[in-house]
């Protein structure tokens, strides 16, 4: 189960990642977040869900499964954080705009 990004209440429980500007087209495309695209961490474990998101507005992006511990994470020059399972403009998200 992941959750919806439509039900921002729900989704804003979760620890996030903040991404900057120029990663946002990679995670709403569905890649994998990557280390030198994030800006900021909440606290998280290996296995947690994440959700994503932007650096100026604070939108939520994505909700992805954290590949890494955050203090791991924030250690790290590059490679995979947050493994991207839901995103904005995904079938899921469209079909939800459609019901």
């Amino acid at each position: 189960m992941v959750p919806f990004l439509g039900k921002t209440e729900l989704v804003q429980k979760f620890p996030t990642v903040t991404v900057d500007m120029g990663a946002i087209r990679f995670v709403c495309n569905g890649a994998k977040v990557l280390r030198p695209g994030i800006v900021a961490f909440d606290s998280f474990k290996k296995g947690d869900v994440v959700a994503v998101k932007d650096q100026t507005h604070g939108k939520l992006l994505a909700v992805g499964l954290a590949l890494e511990d955050s203090e791991t994470a924030k250690s790290m020059a590059k490679g995979y954080v947050v493994d991207n399972l839901h995103h904005v403009g995904d079938k899921v998200w469209e079909a939800a705009k459609e019901i």
